[in-house]
C-alpha cells in the first residue's frame, strides 16, 4: 500500500513548517466555505467505507438488506457530504467515495478507511491479520457512532484481536490532530438527530465524548476512535433544512473530521 503522504515528503514538512510560523488556520466554521486551502494540493483522498460482518442477529432481524445493516448506517449522504466539504476547503484531490471489504484487494488503493457502529463489529478469522498489515503499513482506521460501555466493550474486543498487546490510549488537547488544519480545543461531542430532537447530547450511557487512539511503534494513531458521538449524522444530515438548530453540530462534526482526516495524510 502507498500512503498519500509517503509520496509527499517535501509537502509534510512543508505543512510543519507553516504550522510552525504561527499562521492563523482555516476558519473555524465548517458551513462557510472558504478559499480552498493549497498547503495540501498534491494529496489525494477516498472515503472508504469498510462492510463488516455485524455480530447483531440477522435472521428475523429488521436486516432485510446490506442497506439495513449497521455498516451502511448514515450512506450514502455522510462520505458525499463529508467529500464535498474536503474538496471545498482544501486543495486535496477527492475520489467518489467507495465501499469495500478488509479481504477486498482494491483495500491497498485507500489509506483511510471508515468503520461506522463498530459495536456491532464482528471481524473475521481472516480479516484480523489484514487489518493489522495495512494499518502497520501506514494505514488509519476510523471508528464512529457508538456509544457506551457496551459497545465499547466490542470493539475493544474486537481490536484486542488484531493488536493484542496494544493499549488504546486518550488523546490529549495538545495532540496534532486538534491543530492541523482547524484549531480545535477538545473533541466535540456530535448528538444523533434523535438524540437531538429528545434534547440530549448522548445515548446508550455513553455521556462524554472522547478522542482515543491505538498507535503505532512511532507514535502514529493508527486507529482513530471517535466514542460517544456521532459524526456521521454530523454529515448526514447537514443540509436538511428542518432541524436549524442541529447546525452547529454538523459545522463541528466537520471540523473534526476533517482534521482527522489531514492528519491520516501527513503523518
Amino acid at each position: 500500500m502507498t500512503r498519500a503522504g509517503a509520496t509527499t515528503v517535501p509537502l509534510a514538512a512543508a505543512v510543519a513548517l507553516w504550522l510552525l510560523s504561527g499562521a492563523s488556520p482555516s476558519p473555524a466554521d465548517a458551513q462557510v466555505a472558504p478559499l480552498p486551502d493549497n498547503r495540501f494540493a498534491g494529496l489525494t483522498w477516498t472515503f472508504a467505507r469498510i462492510r463488516y460482518t455485524s455480530n447483531a442477529p440477522v435472521t428475523g432481524s429488521r436486516f432485510s438488506s446490506f442497506e439495513d445493516e449497521p455498516w451502511f448506517i448514515d450512506a450514502p449522504a455522510a462520505e458525499q457530504n463529508l467529500s464535498r466539504r474536503l474538496r471545498t476547503v482544501t486543495s486535496i484531490q477527492v475520489n467518489e467515495p467507495v465501499h469495500l471489504t478488509l479481504q477486498d484487494p482494491n483495500l491497498w488503493s485507500y489509506p483511510w478507511i471508515y468503520i461506522v457502529e463498530p459495536g456491532n463489529l464482528r471481524l473475521t478469522d481472516e480479516e484480523v491479520p489484514i487489518l493489522r498489515e495495512f494499518l502497520l503499513r501506514g494505514g488509519t482506521l476510523t471508528f464512529d457512532d457508538f456509544h457506551g460501555p457496551a459497545e465499547w466493550m466490542t470493539m475493544e474486543q474486537e481490536m484486542k484481536r488484531v493488536f493484542p498487546d496494544r493499549r488504546i490510549v486518550d488523546l490529549p488537547k495538545t495532540h496534532p490532530v486538534y491543530s492541523c488544519f482547524y484549531q480545535l480545543d477538545g473533541f466535540p461531542q456530535t448528538p444523533g438527530l434523535g438524540s437531538f430532537l429528545m434534547g440530549r447530547m448522548w445515548e446508550k450511557g455513553g455521556y462524554e465524548g472522547m478522542l482515543r487512539a491505538i498507535e503505532d511503534d512511532a507514535g502514529r494513531a493508527m486507529v482513530l476512535i471517535n466514542w460517544n458521538t456521532d459524526m456521521g449524522d454530523g454529515w448526514e444530515w447537514s443540509n436538511a433544512a428542518d432541524f436549524p438548530g442541529y447546525v452547529r453540530f454538523t459545522a463541528q462534526a466537520y471540523r473534526m473530521q476533517i482534521n482527522e482526516i489531514i492528519y491520516s495524510l501527513t503523518h
